[in-house]
């Protein structure tokens, strides 16, 4: 399923608030990566990644194969800063409750 314009407008500015929570070192994109990314999708939905400056690989190239390992879509890139989103439909919330990234 791809994600409206508006949909993806909304998350982008939700993404100016978040804190990177996954980093990706000079190993690059490894099994740990991939399953502590898992972890903060299904938790949180919409997740911060930052590339140190020694990772050898390039944030685009990153957002791709990091958003294809687990099935997320890329909402943004930008410098070393890559934001992507997976819905879960498990996170259940009430009408009127903030978002999973905001608690």
């Amino acid at each position: 399923m791809t994600m409206s314009a508006k949909m993806r407008a909304a998350l982008r500015a939700e993404c100016n608030q978040l804190q990177a929570t996954v980093h990706v070192g000079k190993d690059g994109i490894t099994s740990a990566l991939v399953q502590s990314l898992e972890d903060a999708l299904r938790t949180r939905e919409l997740v911060k990644v930052a590339l140190n400056r020694t990772a050898n690989v390039t944030a685009k190239a990153a957002a791709a194969k990091i958003a294809e390992s687990v099935g997320a879509e890329v909402i943004q890139t930008i410098g070393k800063t890559v934001t992507l989103y997976r819905q879960n439909p498990e996170i259940e919330g009430k009408k009127g409750d903030p978002p999973p990234w905001r608690r």
